[in-house]
């Protein structure tokens, strides 16, 4: 029988994102293979001739949803989930130390982080500060924290109003955003909703802190048919004051600040992407409220957006139409300029990432029950960007700018169950791909070189065969049932 799990009252990006710890995930023990050996910390991947690294040492150990920023502002820290806690890796030494433990839990209490542990957030931009969230058990009302990464010194901001959560700190750390239902009885139309969880090879609820539930498209549906009032509020986190800024019975969703204007958050209509105008900006200061991209064809869709590190640029996945012409797309909110860089149905991914400067992009890849359908799709890509010059063609201010991806394999990722997100990022200095990954049963961050390694490396191994060493059972596409 497949696992459900409840939902509770709070927005459901949020459920999905943490779906998988709630409750299994702090009973599942390191892999290990038939001689009791842990995985290995490191290798080449034969596929690639890229070196790979496992950075976390804790199983169901988590890295953040792709566009949160996971990185203190001087370049040192990475913060990542496990189940006892926010953790933060020093990216100089790769040595990781828990920042926020999870508070102790009754006998037999498997509420999951939602219910009882600590929601991470985002990392500042200011300061080396992890911000995260705590539902208060008495009053059922989410309080805001913020921790610092150096000293640990963990520092109360602000208490919620009722049913709600945030998602989302600006650049200036003044600010959060988040939503919550209207009132009780919209709130019950959220609550009660059951994720059917995938399982890992040895029956159990597959973990990891971005597992997808087998009826999220039911689910996305359901939870948009039923225009469930909810207002989007930010709350000051120096005075606590809360400020409505729309009342509205779309799925409000996806919340991201820009990284540079304190005053600019984005936010999606959440739903299947071709029923919804899904991308948005509204200035928390003067309530303007903007649609990013406005479709022109049947069945085209936009999403999965993040900020480029300026904040000038907001990127997405583009399908012109759906599932079968692939772009990353960019639109500049100060030149208003639109681009567009092509790839091929086996480079698509799930999710995309870029790099200061835009010199490079990642993506997480996808399997063959994605959208994309891809035949050989299961990668973490490195893209080489490269623009298509006119050559005195006409061109006009708004045309979009075309360009073409150019893919380098970094890790083969065929044993990996992409009902975990791999979720990528770039490092601070571009030298690593960070990624999620449950190749070897648990979750574990990983990250690999965007360099390829040396010649003569003694460790090549096929990453496919190491990791059924540990997690015999190959994945089953995302198309179909376990």
């Amino acid at each position: 029988m497949t696992s459900r799990l409840v939902v509770p009252r709070m927005g459901w990006r949020f459920v999905l994102a943490v779906a998988a710890l709630c409750g299994f995930a702090f009973a599942m023990a390191h892999a290990q293979d038939a001689t009791g050996k842990q995985p290995p910390t490191t290798w080449v991947d034969k596929d690639t001739g890229h070196r790979v690294y496992r950075l976390t040492p804790e199983a169901q150990s988590s890295g953040f949803y792709f566009n949160n920023n996971a990185y203190s502002p001087d370049g040192r820290w990475m913060v990542y989930t496990a189940p006892d806690g926010i953790h933060a890796m020093d990216l100089h030494t790769r040595a990781t130390k828990l920042v926020v433990p999870n508070p102790p839990r009754a006998a037999g209490d498997e509420s999951g982080p939602m219910r009882g542990g600590n929601h991470a957030i985002v990392v500042g931009h200011r300061t080396n500060s992890v911000f995260f969230s705590r539902m208060d058990a008495k009053t059922q009302r989410n309080q805001v924290f913020k921790a610092d990464l150096d000293t640990g010194t963990v520092t109360p901001l602000a208490v919620l109003p009722p049913r709600a959560s945030v998602a989302t700190v600006n650049a200036d750390e003044t600010l959060a955003a988040g939503t919550y239902a209207e009132n009780e009885e919209a709130a019950k139309k959220e609550y009660g909703r059951a994720a059917q969880m995938p399982k890992s090879a040895d029956g159990k609820p597959l973990g990891g802190g971005l597992v997808q539930p087998m009826n999220k498209g039911q689910m996305m549906e359901e939870r948009l048919a039923a225009r469930i009032p909810l207002v989007l509020f930010t709350v000051n986190l120096q005075t606590g004051a809360v400020k409505q800024l729309l009342h509205s019975t779309d799925w409000v969703n996806h919340l991201l600040f820009s990284p540079a204007d304190p005053n600019l958050l984005m936010y999606c209509h959440e739903g299947p992407w071709q029923k919804v105008d899904r991308i948005w900006n509204i200035r928390v200061d003067t309530l303007e409220n903007t649609l990013i991209h406005k479709r022109t064809m049947l069945m085209e869709i936009a999403g999965h957006e993040f900020w480029g590190l300026d904040g000038e640029t907001i990127w997405y996945d583009w399908q012109f139409p759906k599932g079968e012409d692939f772009f990353l797309a960019g639109y500049n909110l100060k030149t208003h300029r639109r681009v567009a860089y092509h790839m091929q149905r086996n480079e698509w991914s799930i999710h995309f990432n870029v790099t200061q400067g835009a010199d490079l992009f990642t993506g997480d890849g996808g399997d063959s029950g994605q959208v994309a359908k891809a035949k050989d799709g299961e990668w973490i890509e490195l893209f080489h960007p490269q623009w298509i010059t006119g050559n005195g063609a006409l061109n006009e201010p708004d045309f979009w700018q075309p360009g073409v991806f150019h893919s380098e394999h970094l890790v083969n990722m065929s044993h990996h169950n992409y009902r975990l997100e791999p979720n990528v990022r770039f490092s601070p200095d571009k030298k690593m791909v960070i990624f999620t990954s449950n190749m070897f049963g648990p979750s574990y961050v990983f990250g690999v070189e965007t360099e390829k390694a040396a010649a003569g490396a003694k460790d090549v191994e096929s990453t496919p065969d190491l990791a059924r060493q540990f997690n015999p059972r190959d994945p089953t596409p995302t198309g179909t049932n376990p």
